[in-house]
């Protein structure tokens, strides 16, 4: 974030290869980004779909037979013995048992926390795109008033 942070002045300031350096570092942060943002989409899908399964689960009677999931294809037949605790998986192999009501919150409130940063991200990025198509537009009326002259 050098000194065409500025604005377009300084853009318009910058040689030929600063530009070039501007714009691809740019748009390579804008990439960053948008992965980032792919990323933090997917894992509030994930959230989101564990929150409705602690929704169900809270709602049926111990010694109900139920299907678990052990891949995306592949269910398991098991039996409902105690529906008022769940395994939450924290993350690294670490799992934390809660009570229904606390699975659900915990849920909840990463939802929100990435739901969160999936806003400033899409601020960050951009803020990020509009430096790169700035810098962009800049060095192609550089690049013709070069070729121009030559």
């Amino acid at each position: 974030m050098g000194s065409w942070k500025s604005g377009s002045m300084g853009l318009e300031r910058m040689s030929v290869e600063q530009l070039k350096a501007v714009k691809e570092q740019t748009d390579m942060e804008v990439n960053l980004l948008q992965d980032s943002l792919t990323n933090i989409r997917n894992a509030t899908t994930r959230l989101e779909i564990a929150s409705s399964a602690l929704n169900d689960l809270s709602v049926r009677p111990p010694a109900n037979q139920i299907l678990v999931p052990l891949t995306a294809s592949l269910y398991v037949p098991a039996t409902l013995h105690d529906s008022t605790h769940v395994l939450i998986d924290v993350g690294t192999g670490y799992f934390i048992e809660k009570t229904m009501d606390e699975g659900k919150d915990y849920c909840d409130r990463k939802i929100n926390l990435l739901k969160s940063n999936f806003d400033q991200l899409v601020e960050v990025a951009s803020k990020k795109k509009n430096v790169a198509d700035e810098a962009g537009v800049i060095l192609q009326a550089k690049m013709k008033q070069l070729a121009s002259s030559s």
